[in-house]
């Protein structure tokens, strides 16, 4: 075979780790290593992301060989706590990227410690990355939060910045998505009646 030539992509159902008919490469620490650099060059993750990733490449191969998942399980949390101590995934460093990219597109508290805990980040270090990023600057919690209610409302084109004739009709409809969105109602409200577009 050419090394030049591309590979056919495998049917659905066909395996992907086939090669010339031969059965599914065994799963290994090293081709474990190699499936955990490749996600992590493409994707931010936390330890638990990587985990549930390198599990399921596991149970994948398991299936084709007709192996019991479990019995890699201990190889998989030793190629992940190997890329903990290596700094490829780092907890703190993804919830901090992670509430960043969020209150900018107006992520309520709330909406922000749902996301990261979906994604195996712990309730504790979700608070102190919020409370980090809420000690930038000279904004608190509160004005924190606020801004990125107002940021949401923006986006989504809410109370003030809705044309001011469907205002008074959407007002409910306005508050109940903010409130949805993770914001306290008194806080949705207060953004929703806002005379004017607050300058950026």
């Amino acid at each position: 075979m050419n090394p030049d030539e591309p590979r056919a992509i495998p049917a659905p159902g066909q395996d992907a780790d086939r090669d010339g008919g031969k059965t599914a490469r065994p799963i290994t620490p090293a081709s474990l290593e190699r499936a955990a650099l490749a996600y992590l060059e493409r994707y931010g993750a936390s330890t638990e992301m990587l985990r549930r990733v390198l599990l399921r490449r596991a149970e994948a191969r398991c299936r084709l060989r007709g192996e019991a998942p479990e019995d890699f399980a201990a190889m998989v949390e030793a190629v992940v706590a190997r890329a903990g101590r290596a700094g490829l995934v780092d907890d703190a460093s993804f919830a901090d990227a992670k509430v960043r990219s969020l209150r900018r597109r107006g992520g309520s508290a709330r909406a922000i410690q749902a996301k990261l805990a979906a994604k195996g980040v712990d309730r504790d270090t979700v608070r102190a990355a919020l409370a980090a990023h809420a000690g930038e600057g000279q904004e608190g919690p509160e004005e924190d939060e606020e801004a990125a209610a107002r940021a949401y409302a923006r986006r989504r084109r809410l109370g003030p910045w809705r044309r001011s004739q469907d205002r008074v009709e959407a007002r409910q409809r306005d508050i109940a998505a903010l409130a949805r969105a993770g914001f306290a109602p008194a806080l949705a409200r207060r953004i929703v009646d806002e005379e004017d577009e607050p300058a950026p």
